[in-house]
């Protein structure tokens, strides 16, 4: 392999390898429910194929506390907790090692898939909708 060639192996999200996706209606992409939420705990998740934490997020008065699992290992849990993020919060429950996650929080991928939250500006409440 030349070295500049990028492994697929070692860097599945390496964006000059990736394809652009289909176009989505706009209706398709409001269907969304994205919102900002704060992690009020972060648990290990021992059960997890590859490493992970259980996070418990508030999406505020309306929507309340939802738990996840995610591949976030990259932070510290103290790091995490008290920090806003964006959660899709309509995409129904989805059980992993015997644990029902509730939404999907988003971030960036590095080219080796480690997962960069999304980060919020100040002062911004959970519960706020993503536009």
């Amino acid at each position: 392999m030349a070295q500049h060639e990028v492994d697929p192996i070692k860097q599945p999200y390496a964006p000059e390898k990736l394809t652009r996706k289909e176009d989505v209606s706009a209706d398709e992409f409001f269907a969304l429910d994205l919102r900002t939420g704060q992690i009020v705990e972060v648990d290990d998740f021992p059960e997890a194929r590859k490493p992970s934490y259980k996070l418990t997020v508030d999406f505020g008065p309306v929507v309340g506390r939802l738990a996840t699992s995610a591949q976030i290992t990259n932070y510290a849990k103290e790091e995490l907790v008290g920090r806003m993020i964006v959660g899709a919060i309509n995409l129904g429950t989805k059980r992993i090692a015997g644990f029902d996650g509730e939404f999907l929080i988003l971030g960036s991928l590095d080219p080796d898939g480690t997962v960069r939250l999304l980060q919020l500006e100040e002062d911004v409440k959970p519960g706020a909708p993503i536009a």
